[in-house]
Parts: structure tokens; sequence; C-alpha cells
């Protein structure tokens, strides 16, 4: 049976990605080698030549230091009225610890002070040093009294060179030469600075006075690269030669000081070790490149897929009509408008969703309704028969009362109570059916005190105060003045019901408002209702009376005769702080026009 593989795009990128990697690491590296082989020798001569150049200043600044403390010792040694002269050298020796022996020459004598003790922690004797010098005799003064310097070890547990200083006379002071045995362990420490290249310095008669290797310290240097050496003008000047049987790439420059010559070598077996070393360098960082390239690799393709992965499992989860779910969007490229557009999307199908369901519950409503008013229809005979014979007996009744009688008041209540009750049956049918009643002038002052003295009543035994306030001047609008009675009735009793029994005060207002409209208030100082239900409390068949207290028809009722009166009735509540609703009608336009 054939099966897909499923490979995931991160592989994908990461492969792509290594893949170029690989290559370009591998041109590269083919690059370097073939320029490694045919540059060798040039790398290692120009290296070589840095390297002897560095060497050459550091022997120079290491002789031209000794110079001047020599100069100092021969300053102190001429001194021979000097207080406390023995203690002052000795300080120097202890100071300048590479000095072992001074001697300061003049026509007039010679006289030689040394360190004993560095003398005796080598193994050296003033004897061995004296008898050495006696043995090597300094060259004659040079021109420019420049300093010479040789080698003059007697012991190769203690190695030495000796610096000569001569300064010529002057008026009446003498010529001095001064002399002074030092010791290499500074020098012989420069030489031996790198396994690699092999440091050395070479005295004028080529002599090594220093070698890497110090077992040719104090040897002469093999001619036939000697010979090249000192005819070599330009510093840092490199060549091939052979040393003692072995290639070699070598470079010379001159030490300013002394007069001697820096030299640095290494065997071409070794230059051209370097250069696999420096391949193989190369190629372990190309590994390491490689490396690092596949975690970044790796880390960017999860970057670039993980918000592809969360679309498709958001997408997934919408299939299933969770509507709720959202993808962060944290990226700035397509993908992340991607993600922005997907959210977009979820919000609209789930607005639509909801619409949806509100369409849905209207759609259930409307079968109410229209089951509402079949029963209705045969409702209204069931009761307008009864209402009607109590409405004749109370018009009979009527004429047989004498004029002026409480009774006479009492039976026109109920007459017109009746005549009240059966046309707002018939109103209520003719809404249920969305029929349109019948519209008149309404004088909104004598609606407000019909619907005040029907109720006031009823309040009053429930320990609820009705208060009124008519503004003067209130326009007549057009309505159905029974529909406008009972809206008001409905909000007071409404009022009245949420105080459960409660003491409270319900008041109900009327005055002109802007533009030719009517406003109508009724507040109460009941518990408030709380905003989480505010929005639905016009919706039909809606309440939070307990079941068998009230239908929820109500308010939604109220909500439609407003409506069909062109008006508008919106609350304003806070919890336990009461509730008003406020009804904007619009007066007549006759009415509005006088009143502008």
């Amino acid at each position: 049976m054939h099966r897909n593989v499923k490979f995931p795009l991160r592989f994908k990128i990461l492969l792509s990605q290594l893949l170029v990697v690989s290559v370009v690491l591998s041109l590269i590296t083919f690059t370097m080698a073939k320029l490694f082989q045919v540059d060798k020798t040039a790398y290692i001569h120009d290296l070589t030549s840095t390297m002897v150049l560095h060497a050459s200043e550091e022997a120079n600044a290491l002789l031209v230091g000794y110079r001047e403390r020599l100069k100092l010792f021969s300053r102190i040694i001429s001194e021979d009225g000097m207080d406390r002269r023995q203690q002052v050298l000795k300080r120097l020796f202890e100071e300048f610890g590479e000095f072992v022996m001074v001697t300061r020459s003049t026509e007039s004598g010679e006289e030689t002070v040394f360190d004993a003790a560095a003398l005796a922690a080598g193994g050296v004797t003033k004897e061995q040093l004296l008898q050495f010098k006696e043995s090597h005799p300094v060259p004659a003064g040079r021109a420019g009294g420049e300093p010479y310097v040789a080698n003059s070890t007697v012991s190769p547990r203690f190695p030495t060179l000796t610096l000569t200083l001569w300064e010529p006379a002057s008026g009446e002071e003498e010529a001095v030469t001064t002399s002074g045995v030092i010791r290499l362990d500074k020098i012989l420490k420069l030489a031996q600075r790198t396994r690699v290249f092999e440091i050395f310095l070479l005295d004028a008669e080529g002599r090594f006075l220093a070698h890497s290797d110090r077992s040719r310290t104090a040897t002469a240097a093999d001619k036939p690269w000697w010979g090249r050496v000192n005819r070599v003008a330009s510093p840092g000047a490199t060549m091939e030669y052979q040393d003692q049987g072995r290639g070699m790439v070598g470079g010379f420059a001159k030490v300013a000081c002394g007069g001697l010559t820096a030299g640095v070598q290494i065997p071409k077996s070794a230059a051209y070790l370097t250069s696999r070393k420096l391949l193989g360098d190369l190629l372990a960082l190309s590994l390491l490149l490689l490396g690092a390239a596949a975690l970044l690799s790796l880390f960017w393709s999860h970057q670039i897929t993980r918000p592809i992965e969360q679309l498709s499992e958001a997408t997934r989860m919408v299939g299933q009509g969770r509507f709720e779910i959202e993808v962060k969007n944290v990226s700035g490229d397509e993908i992340g408008a991607l993600g922005g557009s997907f959210n977009r999307m979820a919000g609209e199908l789930k607005s639509r969703e909801r619409a949806l369901k509100d369409l849905y519950g209207q759609l259930v409503q409307s079968e109410k309704m229209a089951a509402f008013g079949s029963l209705g229809a045969g409702l209204a005979h069931e009761v307008k028969n009864p209402l009607a014979g109590i409405l004749g007996i109370a018009q009979l009744s009527l004429r047989s009362v004498e004029s002026g009688h409480q009774l006479e008041k009492n039976l026109k209540i109920i007459e017109k109570e009746t005549k009240r009750c059966k046309t707002i049956i018939e109103n209520l049918l003719k809404f249920a059916r969305q029929e349109q009643v019948e519209f008149s002038e309404v004088d909104i002052p004598q609606v407000l005190a019909d619907a005040f003295a029907i109720v006031d009543h009823q309040l009053g035994i429930n320990s609820v105060r009705l208060e009124q306030e008519i503004e003067p001047g209130i326009p007549a609008c057009q309505g159905n003045a029974n529909q406008l009675q009972q809206v008001l009735m409905n909000l007071m009793i409404n009022a009245q019901q949420a105080m459960a029994g409660a003491a409270g005060t319900v008041k109900l207002s009327a005055k002109k408002g802007e533009r030719g409209m009517i406003e109508l208030r009724v507040s109460d100082t009941g518990p408030g209702i709380p905003q989480q239900i505010q929005r639905r409390i016009f919706d039909p068949f809606f309440t939070t009376k307990p079941a068998g207290q009230g239908t929820g028809l109500g308010l939604s009722v109220t909500y439609g005769i407003v409506k069909n009166h062109g008006g508008d009735i919106r609350l304003e509540s806070v919890e336990g702080e009461g509730a008003t609703f406020i009804i904007t009608l619009p007066a007549s336009q006759p009415a509005a026009a006088a009143t502008a």
C-alpha cells in the first residue's frame, strides 16, 4: 500500500540552508587551500620579516636600557669622594639584577665592581670573568661612541654578555672605557618566546650571542649564509638557505644599539606543517560554522513554520465551531498578516454565529407571538363577553343613580376601566398580529393623570409613594392614549414590584425635550438593574421573576408600543441606586411648530 511520507517544511528549509552553507564553505575551503599552497612561501616570508623586526626592536630596547644603566654605574664609580658610594653601588646591583660586574678604565687606572652574591649563585668567580676579559680584549673604540656587545659566557649555567662603552676625552676629562658583564636571561627569554620559529642574535663577528637552542650560544654561524646576511641592507629582509643541513626560511634585521644582527628562521618542513595546521584550523572553523548554521537554520525554520502550524491548528478548531480562537500575531511579515486576517475572519464568523442565534431566537419568538395571537383571538371572545356584561350593567345602574351620589362616581370609574380593559385587549391582539392601531391627538398630561390615578392606590398599599411632575405647556402628540397609558402603568408597576415590598418612591414626570420631542421619565429608588442584563430587558419572554410570576412580555410590549409611536425608550440605572426609564416621543407637527 502506497503511503505519502510527510516531510515537515522546517526540515526542507533546514536541508536547503545546510546545502547552501556546505557548498559555500566547500568553495571557501578549496579556495583557501589553493591560496595557502600557492602563497605559503610568501606568507612565511612576511611572517618571518615581521617577527625579526619585532625581535630587533625588543633587543634594541633591552640594549639601550643596559647602556643607560651602565652609564649610571660609570658615573657612580667615578665619584671617589662620594659618601656611601659602596652602598649606592650595591643598591644599583640589586635594582639592576642583570649586571654582575662593571669595569671603568681610564689612563689613570682601572676600577672594577661586582655583585658577589650573583656570581656565587651562578657558580662563577670574579677571577674567571677577569681572565675571560683578558683573553678576549675589547677592540678599539668605535666611531660615534657606538657600544660594543660580545658574548662573555664562561659557564653554560651562567650565560653573560659584555657591553662596552667609550667616552672620548673632552677638556680636562680623560677618555673613559666602561664594560659591563650582563646576564643573558632576558635576551634568552626573547629568543625562546616561540616554539615554531628560532630566534637568535649575532654579534659583529658572526657568533651567536643568544639562540633559541642554548647549545648554539657562543658558537659561530655557518659562513655561507652569514656572508649573505652581511650583504643584506634592508631591515626585515628574508631569504632561504641551508643551516646545518636543514632548509630554512630566515629573516634578518640590524639592531641599532651594539651592532648586533637579529635573526628569525623556521625550517621549511615546519612551514609546510604550519600551513597544514592552518588548513586544519580552517576545516575546524568550517565545521563549527556548519554546526552553527544548522542550529540557526533549525531555529529560523521553527520561527517560520510555527505560525503556520498555529494557523493549521486554529483552522481545525474553527472547523469544529470554536470561533473564539485567536492566533498570536508576533511577526511583521506575510505570515503575520495572514494571522491577522485569520483572526478577523474568526471574529466575523463568531459575530455571524451570534447573529444567526439571535435570528433563530427571533424566529422562535415570532412563532410564540403567532401562537399568542391565535390564542388571543379565541381569548378575546371569552374576556370581551363578561366585560360587555359588566359595562352594560354599569351603564344601566348609572341611569337609576342620583346625580352627585358617591355611587355614581364609582359606577363611572367601573364603566371607564371596563372600556379601557376592552380597548387594551383589542390593542394587544392588534400588536400580536402586527396591526396598526388608530392614532389621534393625545393629551400627554391627561394620559399621565389617568395612569397616575389607576396605579396610585396599588402602589400605596405596597408602601410606595407616587410622585408626579409635569412641566407646563407640554404639547400633544400623535398616538394612542390607551397604549401610552399602558406603557406608563407597566413601568410604574414594574418599579413597585422591583422594590419587593420595601418602602420607596416612584416619580412620573414629563417635560419638553429638544428638537420638538416630548420626554417622559419613570424613575424609582429601587435596587436598580444589573449591568449584565440591561441589554436584554426588552427581549420578549425575558424575565428575572420566579416561574409563574411573570411572562417577560411587559417591557417587550412597552418597547413595541413606543417604537410604533415613532419614539425611543432607554434605561439609565446604577445597581443599588434605582432605575430611570426615559421615553422620547415626537410632538405633533402643529404643536411642535407652535412651541418652536
